[in-house]
């Protein structure tokens, strides 16, 4: 496979994983962490980095708002619940001190 290829690939595997985390508001950042070691916040992050990378700007809100599809606010207003106990435990428990 050549490079070219490879990278639509990995463009459109991207582009897939951001547009189902948008269609499942209902799993939360803290889930994602708990389960895969990211989030979608991590992903902006990712995606900022890249950007810079190229020599090219991009604020990290900016990043948030291409990965959540809307400000990070909003999405937070919307569809942000408060963690629960288990999974700030899962979280933030003695084998995974912040």
């Amino acid at each position: 496979m050549d490079d070219a290829t490879k990278t639509e690939l990995e463009a459109a595997a991207f582009r897939t994983l951001v547009g189902h985390l948008r269609q499942h508001t209902d799993v939360q950042n803290i889930d994602l962490m708990n389960l895969a070691g990211f989030c979608r916040n991590c992903l902006a992050k990712w995606y900022r980095s890249a950007a810079e990378e190229r020599g090219m700007a991009l604020d990290y809100e900016a990043a948030r708002t291409l990965i959540y599809g809307m400000p990070y606010g909003e999405w937070k207003a919307k569809y942000q619940t408060e963690a629960s106990e288990a999974q700030k435990a899962a979280r933030f428990g003695p084998q995974k001190q912040p």
